[in-house]
């Protein structure tokens, strides 16, 4: 009761997320699925509830003002959140559902392709993928499975060996680029750098050092915070990048990119397949579990 009275309905919090949001109630209503009228009596209710107006209105439109800012900025992330909870209970308890929690390049590159094979085979079961860069052993407690990056040392989960870590030189198929006869030669190559202090990721600095080479990119390098950004940019023909072979195996059967060179780097690394060790599975997820293992060449 004590929340009930202190707080205003949800309903006109997240009506005034979508205005907020599209900057329009027309858009708002369209994605709520309501009428103008209904959206703007919710906003309107907010507005009397908390006894402030949120809104700047103007005869070409509507824009925040300070307080409307204010309150997006700290009601938008709970709204989200609160429907990502809602979403996992639903899933939780359906039987037919798995949840997989795996990074964007993984998730795209190795994961995708795989769970459209495995609909395929098995189409009475709905994997839901949660795509993330900031995964970690503490968060797969929300999912069925994750896929986690490393040694395979986690305290709390199971973890079984996807794919090991190799990490090589690759380019587009018609990049202008001789074969290097030496490492030495490939460091005078259009290197596209991989800004990786914020990832858990090899740099070509660190590629080279694991080959004995001290490598310095040129301060005037063509440089990217993203291993995907990398990879797109090679298959763009911008130059010549590291290739996790996870992300380039496919991309050279299919004829866009090639390897420059034969160097390979075997981190001794994996992604593993990772489940909380005390959470009993689901036989959707065993079987899930089974098939994923037992169709891959590790």
């Amino acid at each position: 009761m004590r929340l009930a009275r202190r707080l205003p309905p949800l309903d006109t919090l997240i009506s005034f997320e979508a205005v907020a949001r599209h900057g329009s109630f027309t858009a708002a209503a369209n994605e709520l699925c309501l009428t103008q009228s209904a959206v703007s009596k919710q906003v309107r209710a907010l507005e009397e509830n908390l006894q402030l107006t949120l809104f700047h209105r103007h005869a070409r439109g509507i824009e925040l003002n300070d307080a409307g800012q204010q309150l997006l900025a700290d009601v938008q992330p709970l709204l989200y959140s609160l429907a990502r909870t809602v979403e996992r209970l639903k899933q939780a308890h359906d039987a037919n559902t798995v949840t997989i929690a795996a990074t964007h390049a993984v998730s795209h590159h190795w994961l995708f392709p795989r769970l459209t094979a495995f609909s395929r085979a098995h189409p009475e079961i709905h994997v839901s993928i949660h795509s993330s860069n900031e995964i970690t052993e503490a968060g797969i407690g929300d999912y069925d499975f994750g896929i986690l990056y490393g040694e395979g040392q986690w305290p709390s989960l199971e973890a079984a060996p996807l794919f090991a870590e190799r990490i090589y030189p690759v380019c587009r198929i018609d990049y202008p680029v001789s074969e290097p006869d030496s490492l030495e030669s490939l460091q005078d190559c259009q290197l596209i750098q991989l800004d990786s202090r914020a990832w858990n990721c090899l740099d070509w600095r660190e590629w080279f050092g694991h080959f004995g080479i001290d490598y310095q990119p040129p301060a005037d390098a063509i440089t990217f915070n993203q291993v995907t950004l990398v990879y797109n940019a090679a298959l763009e023909g911008l130059g010549i990048a590291l290739g996790w072979d996870f992300m380039a195996a496919d991309a050279i059967e299919r004829g866009q990119l090639k390897p420059v060179g034969n160097f390979v780097y075997e981190t001794g690394k994996h992604d593993y397949l990772v489940n909380l060790r005390h959470k009993r599975l689901s036989k959707s997820a065993q079987l899930f579990r089974d098939w994923m293992l037992n169709t891959e060449a590790h």
